[in-house]
């Protein structure tokens, strides 16, 4: 590795996006790349944060396509490892009246693969903010201490520790997700849940007592992610309500790894909570005005636009 290490890093699992191109057409699939850890620092990179990733990938076509994207949209990646003996994982992406749902091909990956042994802690140890996420923790048990080894490490250093919960109850237990999500709430500086995710985690439905219930485990901060509701960000005793941006939402998939990517960008540039969450609302909204997680990401004179209009 270089000398060189990003202010941010992120920990987790990239997964190539096959995406429905319609509900009218449903034959046809877009391929692009999703996995939320990913979709975070691509968005980070285009709002111009020096970012990089730590994950692990298959030896593969997908993989090397995944190298490819992370390069051109200047994400680092020293901290990525090929693995021979297995490969990228992979989802699907559909669409009805529901809204979208998706579909895995995962078990086995490379990123799920990942281990406290397998990570490279020098370099997490040298940046200023590690973002991680629940479903980086879901994907394996070896996975999940990684993770945790990853916040130890970055705690250690001096890091600040941001967290997105991102809860798929496909891939573990009710029960388990909320033990490990809460251990892991009592280890962070920034928590970035969405209100479905914390009111289903929780149990309780009303926003301000939900971050009410995270700032007492311990994170400086809690934004709590609303949708076209806006965002509610709780620090101390201080609450403050961003509104939603009315769009006519194309695909929302990965809004909230935008939300995450620009919130930490901002943060690393030095402003205060309520100013980078109002930023990266702009960005989550914006992000929904095409199909895929990361083509529809937008670049920052786009959201100066929206938040000036």
């Amino acid at each position: 590795m270089s000398a060189a290490v990003p202010a941010i890093l992120a920990i987790g699992e990239p997964m190539i996006e096959f995406n429905q191109a319609s509900a009218a057409n449903t034959a046809q699939f877009l391929q692009g790349f999703g996995g939320d850890t990913s979709n975070f620092c691509v968005a980070a990179a285009r709002q111009g944060a020096s970012v990089g990733y730590v994950t692990r990938l298959g030896d593969d076509t997908f993989g090397r396509l995944f190298l490819d994207l992370w390069r051109a949209e200047n994400v680092d990646v020293q901290g990525v490892a090929l693995d021979a003996e297995a490969h990228t994982g992979v989802y699907f992406v559909t669409h009805g009246e529901a809204g979208h749902a998706f579909s895995y091909l995962r078990k086995g990956s490379a990123a799920s693969r990942m281990t406290p042994e397998t990570l490279p802690l020098d370099f997490i140890a040298a940046t200023r903010f590690l973002h991680v996420s629940g479903i980086s923790q879901a994907i394996s048990a070896s996975a999940c201490d990684a993770v945790f080894a990853a916040i130890a490490q970055a705690r250690r250093a001096g890091a600040a520790v941001t967290y997105d919960p991102n809860m798929r109850l496909k891939l573990w237990p009710l029960a388990r997700a909320r033990a490990v999500i809460e251990a892991t709430v009592r280890e962070v500086d920034y928590l970035l849940p969405s209100l479905e995710d914390a009111q289903t985690l929780t149990g309780i439905s009303d926003p301000e007592a939900i971050v009410a219930h995270y700032l007492a485990l311990g994170p400086h901060t809690v934004c709590l992610k609303m949708g076209g509701d806006g965002v509610l960000v709780a620090s101390g005793t201080q609450r403050t309500r961003i509104a939603g941006h009315a769009m006519n939402v194309v695909d929302a998939t990965g809004a909230g790894d935008c939300f995450d990517g620009a919130f930490v960008t901002r943060l690393a540039a030095g402003e205060t909570p309520e100013a980078a969450a109002r930023y990266a609302n702009a960005a989550a909204a914006l992000s929904t005005q095409g199909f895929g997680a990361v083509a529809p990401i937008p670049r920052p004179e786009a959201v100066a636009a929206l938040l000036n209009a």
